[in-house]
């Protein structure tokens, strides 16, 4: 382990908490504070031009919240600890999404400290083996024309946005994928290329190789150019790709055919999360339902299989109340219908929120992704904290 020492700042008003901080890191060893800040300016700036960098954060002040966002966009480096009196699950959903990875609760126990700064020092030195989190999401309907690919794109640039995590978008429509079309891309590489070189692929492979969407963490992997290219694809090569980006994304989301096939089946067996996306009208709700009875003879969960409602309208004959009872299903989330901001995205080969990001349409996908991503994080709480002490799970689910 590198003997340098982690630059450190303690971000609160409170003298006690600073003072009980400090005895701890130099307990622990490997960390030296910095202090004596005039503003918050000087300290961001301090941040800034350090290589690496721990902030320990007490959220309690209010004000601190935006300076974790602004140190998490623009200082990569630097590991962020928010410690809070009363840290509920949405708390600490809230903050980790505004960059802090670590979260513990006042007083701090010495323990549970000196366990995130053996993590931070690890990150930091280049250390630390990450534990795979994978979530994979397939987007599938068997009715063409509903917007399948409309929901897996947008869908996986705002995760992209929101999480500020890897995000891999994978085209499995071998025969007439259109994820490089609602993007614009012409990738240098496809899926065909990337299955007959499994035994080369790795994190470094995969990043330099699969095409990044514009300034953002969404890396795109389009379907083959030739028909016949597809012929030559198996499911079980299908299976090991996933198991392999899996090790180097944080979220996968795939856009599917409409058929049945083995490399569909694969797909959907793999996921953790299965949108069934469906539109409010006879014939659409028909083939959900179908499909819903399917999936539950391959044995899918009623957690896994999610009904998304695509070009949703208020005022629809069939009520979304009366959609729910004919599927036996609650409704996951709907889409707004906007036509025109739609299909001004498609023509244009962007997302919807590069068209109108105040749109209903493009803030209803924005809120999307952070449910998605929320729920897994709260999920995630709820599991580790099952095993705690009772007063610890009270207090973590509170809220």
């Amino acid at each position: 382990m590198s003997t340098e020492n982690i630059s450190t700042v303690i971000l609160s008003s409170q003298g006690r908490f600073k003072e009980l901080m400090s005895l701890y890191l130099k307990e622990y060893g490997g960390y030296e504070v910095l202090d004596d800040f005039s503003s918050d300016s000087e300290l961001y700036n301090t941040l800034s031009s350090i290589q690496k960098s721990f902030l320990i954060v007490d959220t309690d002040d209010d004000a601190n919240m935006d300076f974790i966002a602004r140190v998490s966009s623009d200082c990569p480096n630097c590991k962020i600890l928010a410690v809070s009196e009363n840290p509920t699950v949405d708390f600490i959903i809230k903050v980790m999404r505004l960059g802090a990875k670590e979260i513990l609760s006042s007083p701090v126990i010495k323990s549970e400290f000196f366990d995130v700064l053996k993590r931070v020092c690890e990150q930091l030195n280049g250390e630390y083996q990450k534990i795979n989190k994978c979530r994979m999401i397939t987007v599938f309907s068997n009715k063409g024309g509903i917007g399948k690919t409309s929901v897996a794109s947008n869908l996986a640039l705002e995760l992209a946005k929101t999480t500020k995590e890897n995000v891999a978008l994978i085209d499995l429509n071998f025969q007439l994928g259109d994820i490089t079309t609602f993007l614009d891309l012409k990738p240098s590489f496809n899926i065909s290329y990337m299955l007959k070189n499994l035994d080369k692929i790795n994190k470094d492979f995969l990043l330099n190789t699969l095409e990044k969407y514009k300034n953002t963490s969404l890396y795109v992997l389009a379907d083959p150019p030739y028909f016949k290219q597809a012929d030559d694809i198996s499911s079980k090569q299908v299976a090991r790709l996933f198991d392999i980006l899996k090790d180097s994304f944080s979220y996968i989301v795939v856009d599917t055919d409409a058929n049945f096939d083995g490399k569909t089946i694969t797909a959907l067996d793999n996921s953790d999360l299965l949108f069934l996306v469906t539109c409010i009208n006879l014939p659409a709700l028909r083939n959900c339902q179908r499909c819903l009875d399917l999936f539950d003879k391959l044995g899918y969960s009623s957690d896994k299989v999610q009904v998304l409602v695509n070009r949703y309208m208020e005022n629809d004959e069939i009520k979304a109340d009366d959609a729910e009872k004919v599927l036996n299903k609650e409704i996951y989330w709907k889409i707004p219908n906007n036509y025109f901001t739609m299909m001004a995205a498609i023509n244009k080969g962007v997302p919807v929120s590069e068209i109108n990001p105040a749109s209903n349409v493009a803030q209803s996908y924005k809120e999307l992704a952070i449910h998605v991503s929320d729920s897994i994080h709260r999920r995630e709480l709820i599991k580790k904290y099952t095993a705690s002490s009772v007063d610890s799970i009270d207090n973590i689910l509170r809220g």
